[in-house]
């Protein structure tokens, strides 16, 4: 049974302003039941963002090299065009991708300055399943609901 080692500096919860060290089992999961955004769940949601991540990297790295493989220059016309179509896909795909790494990488800095896991808006906890659903998340469920609505208000005049 393997830990992982976690350093991480005080969250708004509290605390004396030194970093804490304490071990990550493998198979931890955040419960509402602790302190919310105890080192534990810090930890946890810093590896979850870290893996995600790191596979979205290799990911773009093997479109890279697939892309770079195939050749355009096809002689029939159609198997040009389905190619074609085919790399366009998957670049807005990995531009949606992009954009989510720069949300990760946000996310990240959040734990870093001990805001991740408060909503933006109210400034409450966002509630541990949202963020083990959607570990970028900014804002409440309550806060994203009033959101869209007011999105929706807006598209709509």
């Amino acid at each position: 049974m393997t830990t992982n080692k976690v350093t991480t500096s005080t969250s708004r919860s509290g605390g004396n302003g030194t970093p804490t060290s304490t071990l990550l089992p493998p198979d931890y999961r955040p419960t509402e039941e602790e302190e919310f955004m105890n080192p534990l769940q810090v930890e946890y949601f810093r590896q979850k963002l870290l893996r995600w991540r790191q596979e979205l990297l290799q990911e773009s790295s093997e479109t890279l090299e697939s892309m770079q493989e195939e050749s355009l220059a096809q002689p029939d016309l159609t198997d040009r065009a389905s190619l074609e179509t085919d790399r366009a896909i998957e670049l807005r795909a990995r531009d949606r991708e992009r954009k989510l790494i720069a949300k990760i990488d946000a996310a990240l800095q959040r734990i870093a300055d001990g805001s991740y896991g408060y909503c933006e808006v109210t400034e409450e906890p966002i509630s541990l399943r949202r963020l083990e659903a959607r570990p970028i998340a900014t804002l409440s469920l309550e806060a994203q609901e009033a959101h869209e609505r007011q999105e929706r208000l807006h598209r709509d005049d």
